[in-house]
C-alpha cells in the first residue's frame, strides 16, 4: 500500500470549543491508483489530504505514507514525505515574477544532485508534456487560468513524485479546460505510476477515477 489510513481521528480546538473533522476514518490506496475524494464543504477532504501529505499533524489513529507513519511523527518523517509528494492547489500558487519554466525549476532546487542543465532540461521536457512548449517564457498573467494549471501540474510532477495530492484541482476552471487538466495529469501519472489522490466536487470529473470516495460529516460513506 502507499497509503493506508486507519482509524483516523481529527479535530480542531480543545476542551468545550473542540470541533471533530475526521471520524475513524479508514482507507487503503494501492501504488499507481487514481482515487478522487467527492462530498459536502466542510466535510474533512482537505484536512484528510494535508494529513496523508505530512502538511499537518495528526495525533490519533494510523496514517503510513510509503512505509512512514504519520501519527505522532517527527518534522524529519513529514519532510521525508514531502519530498516524494508533489502537490496541486486550487489557485495555482504560481509566482507571478517567474516565469512558467521559471516556477517548474523552482521545484528542483531542492534536488542538489542535478546541475542547473538537468534542471533546466527535466523543466523544459513537462512543460511540453502539458502542452506548454511555445510558453517557457510567459509569465503566469499571460497565461490562461487553463494553462496556468497545467504549470501547476507540470511544477508537481517534475519532481518525479510517488504521489500526488490534488485540492480541487479544477475548481477555477471552466469544463474544457478542466477536464483537460485532469486528463493530462492522469495521463503522465499513469506513465510513471503515481499515485493520485483528488480532492473534488467537480462531478464531471469522475470519469478519471480509478475508484471515488465519499466523506460525509467527517465519515467515509463509499469505499
Amino acid at each position: 500500500m502507499v497509503i493506508e489510513v486507519n482509524n483516523l481521528n481529527f479535530s480542531f480546538g480543545s476542551g468545550t470549543l473542540t470541533q471533530p473533522v475526521l471520524k475513524g476514518v479508514n482507507i487503503t490506496i494501492q501504488k499507481g491508483e487514481i482515487v478522487l475524494i467527492t462530498g459536502p464543504s466542510g466535510s474533512g477532504k482537505t484536512t484528510l489530504l494535508t494529513i496523508i501529505g505530512g502538511l499537518r499533524q495528526a495525533m490519533n489513529g494510523s496514517v503510513r505514507v510509503l512505509d512512514k507513519q504519520l501519527v505522532n511523527s517527527t518534522e524529519q518523517d513529514k519532510v521525508k514525505i514531502r519530498r516524494q509528494t508533489g502537490y496541486i492547489f486550487q489557485q495555482h500558487n504560481l509566482l507571478k515574477s517567474l516565469t512558467a519554466l521559471q516556477n517548474v525549476c523552482m521545484t528542483l532546487e531542492m534536488y542538489h544532485d542535478l546541475t542547473e542543465y538537468e534542471r533546466q532540461y527535466r523543466a523544459q521536457k513537462i512543460l511540453a508534456a502539458v502542452g506548454l512548449e511555445d510558453r517557457f517564457h510567459y509569465f503566469p498573467e499571460a497565461l490562461s487560468g487553463g494553462q496556468r494549471q497545467r504549470v501547476s501540474i507540470a511544477r508537481a510532477l517534475v519532481g518525479k513524485p510517488k504521489i500526488i495530492l490534488a485540492d480541487e484541482p479544477t475548481a477555477s476552471l471552466d469544463r474544457q479546460s478542466g477536464h483537460e487538466a485532469v486528463e493530462i495529469l492522469k495521463q503522465l501519472a499513469k506513465e510513471s505510476k503515481t499515485t493520485i489522490l483528488l480532492v473534488t466536487h467537480d462531478y464531471r470529473i469522475l470519469d478519471v477515477a480509478d475508484r471515488v470516495v465519499e466523506l460525509e460529516d467527517g465519515v467515509i460513506k463509499t469505499v
